[in-house]
């Protein structure tokens, strides 16, 4: 029998995108009887929890629903019995994310959030996080299920499927539902009448085929697709528009993170101008969530203010709370996740994660069998997935030569000496974060 009230655990609920999950919560509210949200936090982040948690309760009133918000620092009080775990933490906060960034530019490789040296150091620091996060759920809400959006959440699921027992967690990030939008408003029809065939990785999806009420569209698309002004589908990555002989050979529609690469110089290059003129992107968003916060603070708001689309993370909401319900409910409805393999991508080890369309059943996502990708994109894809692997295992062994390896593997990074003096200069500098690195 299905639960009649649910309790959600928010684990990073301090986050400046929590309204967005509020918001998607009220939405739904009739299908998803949610009595009890826990908004977890740590120390350095107790203030944002406050303000946020603050307004998530207002939020809640105004829609007249009967949510208890409760605000706490103990997450295994928010995760006993709770029904579903939600993960949206930054370990080391933004500043942490600015290293990210900042460092590899000096030595013109790409700083980015979740991609090369950025997504290996996110990686590191968070993936210890969570298998201690899915060791607690084990013991005190073994039959929750585990929906993370932390980046990098490819290399975040493939290190819970290989370095735990634990089965019952899903990846999900916003590019795919974007990528849908983006298409929908390129057709000038509803998002509803449109379905993409999802196949790849995180933040390394390729569209196989487009379809408006269930007719494909695919040439159609590509076709608009190779006008430069049509590609940007995701606000904090400009799209450089495609050469139209390369979309069209290819097939498939890209994601915007296949800008960094296919136009690995172009975006190396615009980084470093970008990073020059306004900071990096991390430093960008700093600027943008104190805005927001002062917003918040104001104790007459309460509904998500439009700001928050500048933020980069427009329709989160509506993908969490919507895979959430659909699992609830078990709608059988088909969308894009981040979850085992098995089988749906032929060019992929069935016991990885990877990111592809699924019928969400109450039981978990069941991947559909794409076939497989594009023999042009197979390559990059199956290097992509090698990074992910060997970075998961540098972070559960601290294990320095693997997160050596990890980088000279990836595409972004061109040599072993460039990659080890990325990893020395990035290691000394999250320091306070990679304990399984220093106390040996």
């Amino acid at each position: 029998m299905t639960k009649q009230t649910l309790k959600i655990a928010t684990i990073g609920g301090g986050s400046s995108y929590t309204p967005e999950l509020v918001e998607g919560f009220i939405k739904r509210y009739d299908e998803l009887p949610l009595r009890e949200l826990w908004l977890v936090d740590v120390e350095e982040g107790r203030e944002k929890l406050e303000i946020v948690g603050n307004l998530a309760k207002r939020m809640f009133e105004k829609a007249g629903l009967p949510v208890e918000v409760h605000l706490t620092l103990d997450r295994r009080a928010a995760l006993k019995d709770a029904d579903f775990v939600t993960t949206q933490f930054r370990v080391g906060l933004l500043d942490a994310r600015a290293k990210d960034e900042r460092i590899p530019l000096k030595y013109g490789v790409l700083g980015q959030e979740t991609n090369g040296p950025g997504g290996l150091f996110k990686g590191l620091r968070t993936i210890p996080v969570i298998l201690d996060i899915v060791k607690d759920m084990e013991e005190l809400c073994p039959e929750a299920w585990l929906i993370n959006f932390t980046n990098p959440a490819g290399m975040v699921t493939e290190a819970v499927l290989r370095h735990s027992n634990f089965r019952k967690v899903v990846g999900l990030c916003n590019v795919p539902i974007g990528m849908e939008m983006g298409i929908a408003k390129l057709l000038d029809v509803e998002h509803s009448r449109v379905r993409i065939d999802f196949a790849g990785l995180n933040h390394m999806v390729y569209g196989l085929d487009v379809y408006v009420d269930g007719v494909s569209v695919k040439d159609k698309v590509i076709d608009m697709l190779t006008n430069p002004e049509n590609t940007s589908f995701v606000k904090n990555i400009e799209g450089q528009g495609w050469e139209p002989e390369f979309i069209r050979a290819l097939g498939a529609l890209t994601c915007p993170y296949h800008n960094y690469y296919y136009k690995m110089p172009e975006m190396v290059k615009k980084t470093i101008e970008a990073a020059e003129k306004e900071g990096t992107r991390a430093e960008v968003v700093k600027r943008l969530e104190d805005d927001l916060f002062e917003l918040y603070k104001d104790p007459n708001l309460n509904i998500k203010p439009p700001q928050l689309e500048k933020r980069g993370g427009a329709y989160y909401s509506d993908a969490a709370v919507r895979l959430i319900s659909s699992m609830y409910n078990d709608k059988r409805d088909i969308q894009p996740v981040n979850t085992m393999n098995n089988g749906a991508i032929a060019s992929i080890p069935n016991d990885s994660a990877v990111e592809v369309s699924c019928i969400i059943t109450k039981d978990g996502p069941k991947p559909i069998t794409m076939g497989d990708i594009p023999v042009a994109a197979r390559g990059l894809v199956q290097q992509i997935k090698s990074f992910e692997r060997i970075s998961a295992e540098a972070a559960v062994e601290g294990n320095y030569d693997k997160a050596v390896l990890a980088l000279t593997i990836n595409p972004l990074v061109a040599s072993d000496k460039l990659a080890k003096q990325i990893v020395d200069e990035m290691l000394e500098a999250h320091k306070d974060y990679l304990p399984q690195f220093f106390n040996k």
